[in-house]
């Protein structure tokens, strides 16, 4: 068995988990999307992907990631890797802010927010999660909702933070290359893009045809054996009672699919067309 991450924390948590199975595992720090550089090619018989942050990873102020304790504006999966959220939220432009927060977090006040951090941040720097979450919420006034105004901004800084998106749409690929034919490929996730992203990787590849332009016209479609089979067409969603145990699972949606054959020439992988 072989498991990574980017989390060095998780990777220890899952090392004394598993640590009655030594000898039978290997675990190594780093992005799903590297696989097939320490993977050979089909030598794997499955591969399950547990997409977006951990409760370990919300319930350690120290992280960043959440707004319920103050910390650090940080939310980097891999520490050290790249910008963090206190970056992103002092340095960009409020343009770029809002469509973040429109497009990786679905906030409909997504401009409202951008302009107010951009007028804040003339008078300070934002350095912590709950200066952040605190101006979001005089901002957009909770007035008694479940949930946070925050949330929808927090999630957006942190995928754009991991570049969560741009690692799925690159490991999906590595995946597949690892899995022998026949093998499954599970998918767990958590967010609408994420799902869309699955979805479309797929619908692609369940095809038993391949689009060589920005759109799908018929008459130019260009046969080939599908690549893949759904094992779960319809995403497979807590139960009521698993959503009561774990209310933080309440938007996980798991998507299956088998392995037909390779899809390993460079057209096939870069010139992916969402249906």
């Amino acid at each position: 068995m072989f498991g990574c991450d980017r989390d060095p924390e998780a990777i220890a948590a899952a090392g004394r988990r598993l640590a009655g199975f030594a000898g039978r595992y290997e675990l190594r720090r780093g992005a799903f999307e590297f696989v097939a550089d320490w993977l050979p090619a089909g030598s794997c018989d499955g591969a399950v992907i547990d997409l977006g942050v951990s409760s370990a990873q919300l319930d350690v102020a120290a992280r960043g990631f959440s707004f319920q304790q103050d910390g650090p504006l940080s939310m980097q999966m891999g520490p050290g890797e790249g910008p963090t959220a206190a970056d992103l939220v002092n340095q960009w432009s409020v343009d770029e802010l809002a469509r973040l927060f429109a497009e990786l977090g679905d906030e409909r006040q997504a401009w409202r927010i951008a302009r107010a951090i951009g007028r804040e941040r003339t008078r300070t720097v934002f350095r912590t999660t709950r200066q952040l979450a605190e101006l979001i919420e005089r901002v957009v006034p909770r007035r008694g909702q479940a949930v946070h105004p925050a949330t929808r901004v927090f999630q957006a800084l942190r995928m754009a933070v991991n570049d969560e998106l741009g690692t799925l749409e690159r490991g999906l690929p590595a995946l597949w290359k690892v899995l022998r034919p026949s093998a499954r490929l599970a998918c767990l996730t958590f967010h609408s893009g994420e799902a869309r992203v699955v979805k479309a990787f797929g619908q692609r590849w369940a095809r038993d045809y391949e689009v060589t332009g920005p759109v799908d016209v018929p008459e130019l479609r260009q046969p080939r054996p599908a690549a893949l089979r759904w094992v779960t067409r319809r995403p497979i969603t807590p139960t009521a009672a698993e959503q009561a145990a774990n209310p933080r699972a309440r938007s996980a949606q798991l998507r299956v699919m088998e392995k037909l054959r390779e899809i390993a020439s460079p057209f096939e992988v870069g010139h992916a067309q969402e249906p």
